[in-house]
């Protein structure tokens, strides 16, 4: 399938700070405003077409069918967070604080700057099928499994003292994906505030 070939993950030379770069190939662009605008079921290829300026034939050579659309939206979402995470972890170095306080950062601004990208990717998952799905659900996984790495060793190094550390790793990490639900550019925050805040927040949720 050409549209929805897996995307390479590196973390080499990211600077995973930066969001000034294309978000998405322009099919992908205009495939997500359409799904924003009016849902995944409510869009049809001839509106994603128009928005593209190309002709429905033009999506179908790059894209097979809207599904196809929707895979490739969440396949990218999945593979920029999970590179600028593990960049963010190895800019923290081996300090279990400087990563978990990183890590947050990093989760944060990710789901205010592509706040409608991640809203599309995790609340349209219920429209993906068979094997886009169980991709998905993987992806997430090893996503969350980043956090609860960090937040493990922290409790075996006796920075962190809770005494729940999955369920607080979990809690934390669908606190900071939840900010794609609500955030917007012109409300009282920036994305770095609000990191900012998050991070404080996040920590106190692993005890002291």
């Amino acid at each position: 399938m050409k549209g929805s070939a897996a995307v390479r993950i590196t973390a080499a030379d990211t600077d995973w700070r930066d969001y000034s770069g294309r978000e998405l190939p322009p099919v992908l662009a205009a495939a997500l405003v359409c799904f924003v605008d009016q849902g995944y079921h409510g869009t049809t290829i001839r509106e994603v077409a128009g928005r593209a300026g190309l002709s429905v034939p033009g999506i179908y050579h790059h894209y097979p069918s809207k599904h196809a659309l929707l895979e490739g939206i969440a396949q990218q979402a999945m593979a920029d967070l999970f590179r600028r995470s593990v960049a963010a972890l190895e800019d923290a170095g081996t300090e279990v604080e400087e990563r978990f306080r990183l890590l947050i950062e990093c989760l944060v601004l990710f789901h205010a700057h592509r706040s409608e990208h991640a809203f599309i990717a995790a609340s349209e998952i219920r429209s993906l099928r068979d094997e886009a799905r169980a991709a998905h659900i993987a992806a997430r996984d090893r996503q969350q499994g980043l956090l609860t790495d960090v937040v493990n060793d922290g409790v075996a190094a006796g920075v962190f003292t809770t005494p729940f550390p999955a369920e607080s790793a979990r809690a934390v990490i669908t606190m900071c994906t939840g900010v794609a639900q609500w955030y917007r550019a012109a409300g009282e925050l920036t994305p770095e505030e609000l990191a900012a805040r998050y991070v404080v927040i996040a920590r106190a949720a692993m005890g002291s």
